[in-house]
């Protein structure tokens, strides 16, 4: 051993061609060739999940009611050689959404992923809330959950296999002042999650949650107007109740793209019922 050597108590980094260190990631299994129904793909945290599960190797079905945006973010992934197909429908309507539960297994092939990624925030004080914000914003998070869910577990039991994951939220755990049908939904749509994992058991499907804290996406920038401060999310709002982000960072849309991707793949293959907080520790979750 020359004296410019590393010992062997001290393993050089793995190195790439061009002499950076390399990322050591968790290679996912059981995700490629899988066709994947995601929800709320025309942008933010579901575009991001089409995009990560796409990546990959799963075939998706991208689904939204906004036909533009979802071109649009189809023709993104398209362009990239990624297996995506964009698929317009409205999971608030039951019929709607049993008719693109059949075209995608249909045309794509049996689901064996669903992300519900579908979601519409509305804020407001509870005295001042008008009855069509409380049943839009159920009718989506809560409604279009089930909806979805019904149709694909339906399909998923005579095949008994299948992963499914809701993206809910902290606020599901943890009150927020002016988001009460937002965090109420969510709330009700990681129960139903939980209710229907322990019903599918029996047939091997696992259904999980994931949920997001404040996370750069075009609904926080609605919510916060177009400049959103990360600071201000950070820090807390002590006069609103509302903790901090303890790591000190917004999350990013693939930072929960990558812990749906992990609980359907077979790593997690022994996760279900579970409810995976992503907010930085926001929510100060146990």
């Amino acid at each position: 051993m020359t004296r410019n050597e590393p010992s062997p108590a001290e393993p050089r980094p793995s190195r790439t061609t061009d002499d950076r260190p390399r990322e050591i990631m968790m290679e996912l299994s059981g995700i490629e060739s899988k066709v994947a129904l995601v929800t709320g793909a025309a942008q933010g945290i579901g575009a991001e999940v089409a995009r990560t599960l796409a990546n990959a190797g799963a075939h998706v079905a991208a689904a939204d009611r906004n036909a533009e945006g979802l071109a649009t973010a189809v023709a993104k992934l398209a362009a990239e050689s990624l297996p995506v197909r964009g698929h317009t429908a409205d999971v608030a309507d039951s019929e709607a959404v049993e008719a693109l539960v059949q075209r995608v297994e249909d045309e794509q092939g049996p689901i064996d992923i669903l992300v519900n990624a579908a979601g519409v925030l509305r804020v407001g004080r509870v005295a001042d809330m008008p009855d069509r914000h409380w049943s839009e914003v159920f009718s989506v998070n809560a409604d279009g959950v089930f909806y979805v869910c019904r149709a694909v577990a339906r399909r998923m039991i005579p095949r008994r296999r299948g992963a499914i994951v809701t993206v809910a939220s902290n606020a599901a755990g943890v009150p927020r002042t002016e988001m009460a049908a937002y965090a109420a939904s969510k709330a009700a749509s990681a129960q139903f999650t939980r209710c229907l994992g322990l019903e599918l058991a029996d047939y091997g499907i696992r259904c999980n949650i994931v949920s997001p804290g404040s996370t750069d996406t075009p609904m926080l920038r609605a919510m916060l107007g177009e400049q959103v401060d990360p600071a201000s999310a950070i820090a807390g709002s002590p006069a609103a109740y509302r903790v901090g982000i303890p790591l000190r960072k917004l999350a990013q849309p693939r930072d929960v793209a990558e812990a749906v991707a992990f609980l359907v793949s077979d790593q997690a293959g022994h996760i279900t019922i579970h409810d995976l907080y992503v907010d930085g520790g926001a929510a100060l979750h146990v």
